[in-house]
C-alpha cells in the first residue's frame, strides 16, 4: 500500500472536487491511455489501470468517506478495515468498455450501463445542417449532406481482427466480459460482478489487431448523404434520417442523422406559418379607380383586382398560393397588402393636373400658381 499514489492525484483532481469533475478527470485519462489505442504500451496500461482503481474508490460516495479518512488502507483485506478491491469487483464506472469507445469515436448512443457489456447498442445519432432556398422549403427538395459517420471496418468485418486470424476468448470470462468477485465487507464476504480486466470487459483478447481501424472494428469515414426535405418545411426544423447515424455495436441498430433545415430569406416574400405574405405598390390613380394588376406568387405571375377606392394598408387573399401543409392535405394562403405610393417628382403638366383635381375635390389646403390658373381666368 505505501507504494500507491494518491487517488486524488492520480486523476489529476482536488479533494474537494465533486462528481462530475472527478467523472470528467477519469474519461480523459482512459481514452488518452486506453490500451486498445496503444497495443504493447505497459505505461499506457498502467496508468490505465491505476485510473480505473482511482476511479471505482472516488466515484463511490460511501468508498471515498473511507478513503479520505484511512487512505489506501481502508481497502487492505489485512489491516482490518473491511476493505479490498477483488479485482476491482462491482466497479460500475468502467462497466461498459463502449463508454470509453463513445468518447473516442461518437458510438453508444445511449449512457445507460449494461450488466452485459456485449449486448447489442444502438449507435450514436448524427447532426448536420443544411440551407435551401425559400421556393425549396415550400416545395421540398433532395439535398446532400456531408458528414463524418462511424462505420463497421470493411476491412476486418468489425471483428477488429487482421484478416485471416480470430480473437481468443478471453480465459479469465469464457467470453462473457464480466467477471465475479468476492470482497471482504464489514458484515462478511460478498460477491460482485464486473467487466474483465484481462479483456477490458470485451471478453475477447486479440492478439493481431487489424491495421485499418488497430483492433477498434471501426473506423470513422467522411460521407456524403441525400436528404429529402419535405414540401412545407419552416426554418429551424429538424427532419430525422433512420439509420444514417453511427452503426451499432454488437449488432446494434444504426443511429438517425437529424437535418437542421435552415431557409434563406425571400426578396419579396415574408412566411407566417403557412401563409405567405407579401407587401405590392400600387399608384393613387389605381387605389382611386380601381385596377387589375399582377402579382408574384410561389407558383408565377397571378392577376389581382384592385377595387375603386382601395385605401392605403388594404390586404387581399389569393386563396391556396401559400405554403403546402407538411404532412400534405392542402395549402395555406397567399396575402397582399398594398402600399399606395406617392411620387417623389413630377413634371410641371403633372403637377397642373394634381392641382386642378384638389380644386375640383375642394381641397383649399393645395394653392393654385398664379401663373397657370392666372391664365385660364383671363
Amino acid at each position: 500500500m505505501a507504494d500507491k499514489r494518491d487517488y486524488y492525484e492520480v486523476l489529476g483532481v482536488d479533494k474537494s472536487a465533486t462528481a462530475d469533475e472527478i467523472k470528467k478527470a477519469y474519461r480523459k485519462i482512459t481514452k488518452a491511455n486506453h490500451p486498445d489505442l496503444h497495443p504493447g504500451d505497459k505505461e499506457c496500461e498502467e496508468r490505465f489501470k491505476e485510473a480505473n482503481e482511482a476511479y471505482e474508490v472516488l466515484s463511490d460516495e460511501e468508498k471515498r468517506k473511507k478513503y479520505d479518512q484511512f487512505g489506501h488502507a481502508a481497502f487492505d483485506p489485512n489491516a482490518g478495515y473491511g476493505g479490498g478491491f477483488g479485482g476491482f469487483g462491482g466497479f460500475d464506472g468502467f462497466g461498459d468498455i463502449g463508454d470509453i469507445f463513445g468518447d473516442i469515436f461518437g458510438f453508444g448512443g445511449s449512457r445507460t450501463k449494461s450488466r452485459n457489456p456485449n449486448a447489442p447498442r444502438k449507435g450514436e445519432n448524427l447532426r448536420a445542417t443544411v440551407t435551401i432556398s425559400f421556393e425549396e422549403a415550400a416545395f421540398g427538395c433532395e439535398k446532400e449532406v456531408s458528414v463524418q459517420r462511424v462505420e463497421t471496418c470493411s476491412e476486418c468485418k468489425g471483428t477488429g481482427c487482421a484478416p485471416g486470424t480470430t480473437a481468443e476468448i478471453c480465459p479469465d470470462c469464457k467470453g462473457s466480459g464480466t467477471v465475479r468477485t468476492t470482497q471482504r465487507t464489514p458484515f462478511g464476504m460478498a460477491q460482485s460482478t464486473g467487466p474483465c480486466q484481462k479483456c477490458h470487459g470485451s471478453g475477447k483478447i486479440i492478439h493481431q489487431p487489424c491495421k485499418t481501424c488497430r483492433g477498434l472494428g471501426k473506423v470513422r469515414r467522411q460521407t456524403r448523404l441525400k436528404v429529402k426535405i419535405p414540401a412545407g418545411i419552416d426554418n429551424g426544423q429538424t427532419i430525422s434520417v433512420t439509420g444514417k447515424g453511427n452503426d451499432g455495436i454488437n449488432g446494434g441498430a444504426n443511429g438517425d442523422l437529424l437535418v437542421t433545415v435552415m431557409v434563406k430569406t425571400h426578396e419579396r416574400f415574408e412566411r407566417e406559418g403557412t401563409s405567405v405574405l407579401l407587401e405590392q405598390e400600387i399608384s393613387f390613380a389605381q387605389a382611386a379607380l380601381g385596377a387589375e394588376i399582377e402579382v408574384p406568387t410561389l407558383d408565377g405571375k397571378v392577376k389581382l383586382t384592385i377595387p375603386e377606392g382601395t385605401q392605403p394598408g388594404a390586404v387581399f387573399r389569393l386563396r391556396g398560393k401559400g405554403i403546402p401543409f407538411l404532412r400534405g392535405g392542402g395549402r395555406g394562403d397567399q396575402f397582399v397588402s398594398v402600399n399606395v405610393v406617392v411620387p417623389k417628382t413630377m413634371t410641371s403638366a403633372q403637377k397642373e393636373k394634381l392641382r386642378e383635381y384638389a380644386v375640383a375635390m375642394g381641397d383649399s389646403s393645395v394653392a393654385p400658381k398664379a401663373g397657370i390658373f392666372g391664365k385660364h381666368k383671363k
